[in-house]
């Protein structure tokens, strides 16, 4: 168990290559499914997002689990982490993690059919001295909006609408 999540036993992934290997055509099967519903990790006492927690989307009962971690670690599962589950052995900090269906970002897409689901590689300009370089993204596209899941130098970001320029999208098929 890592950071107290029941079923996140996290194997990392590094680079485009291995993440679509891996799990291509798994998402490229979730496109016509539904996103019926979410779970992220908040605090307690605040509301505020931990976001070194992975992402959790339920695509009508097939759930996917995204985290980012280090610059370019990637972690994805599906259905093993266990979010009725509260979190362990967090006495010792000052504020109390639990799982959350509340997120304005994530909301909006709830209902929604996914038209496409793409992963994403950083790659700006050659000069550019961009730590993230090669950072992955998963983005899932619901019709016109664009979800994503990426790496926010040693956490998850989720970013809305059109991606960067400097995105180098991967489309994927079911026989990846």
């Amino acid at each position: 168990m890592r950071m107290g999540i029941t079923g996140y036993e996290p194997s990392f992934l590094f680079g485009i290559d291995e993440v679509r290997q891996a799990h291509g055509a798994r998402l490229a099967a979730l496109a016509g499914r539904r996103l019926t519903g979410f779970a992220v990790v908040r605090f307690v006492e605040d509301g505020s997002w931990y976001a070194d927690c992975p992402v959790v989307l339920d695509f009508e009962g097939v759930r996917v689990e995204i985290s980012h971690h280090d610059l370019n670690s990637f972690w994805m599962g599906w259905g093993e982490i266990d979010t009725t589950a509260a979190l362990a052995n967090w006495e010792w900090f000052e504020l109390t993690p639990a799982w959350s269906d509340r997120d304005d970002r994530l909301a909006p897409f709830v209902g929604r059919e996914l038209s496409e689901a793409a992963l994403l590689e950083w790659c700006p300009p050659a000069e550019s001295r961009d730590m993230a370089r090669g950072t992955v993204a998963v983005e899932f596209r619901f019709g016109d909006d664009y979800l994503r899941i990426m790496n926010g130098l040693d956490e998850n970001h989720v970013e809305l609408g059109p991606a960067a320029p400097e995105h180098v999208r991967y489309h994927l098929q079911l026989s990846e």
